[in-house]
């Protein structure tokens, strides 16, 4: 996410040094960047949201695996009691 950022920064900064060194009048010039900044910012919107997708897919799929984890455990537990009990029932 940090490299994201650096990326859209460096890309930001050429870009508006491109446009101000541009022979555009001032009016040009300020409609480009709005609209550039607008274009990044909507840009860095969706990226968000697919790191928070990915994310979410990544927190359920550890969560499923930690349940089948435990349930083995418990399983395993529950084998290893009885085998006991009917040791020390003999």
């Amino acid at each position: 996410m940090r490299k994201l950022f650096a990326v859209l920064g460096a890309v930001a900064a050429g870009f508006a040094a491109g446009i101000l060194t541009a022979p555009k009048s001032g009016r040009e010039t300020r409609e480009d960047l709005r609209r550039k900044a607008d274009e990044y910012r909507d840009e860095a919107g969706r990226r968000t949201d697919q790191a928070k997708a990915v994310a979410r897919d990544s927190f359920e799929s550890i969560k499923q695996g930690a349940r089948k984890i435990g349930d083995t455990a418990s399983e395993t537990a529950r084998e290893v009691k009885d085998k006991a009990e009917k040791r020390t029932t003999k």
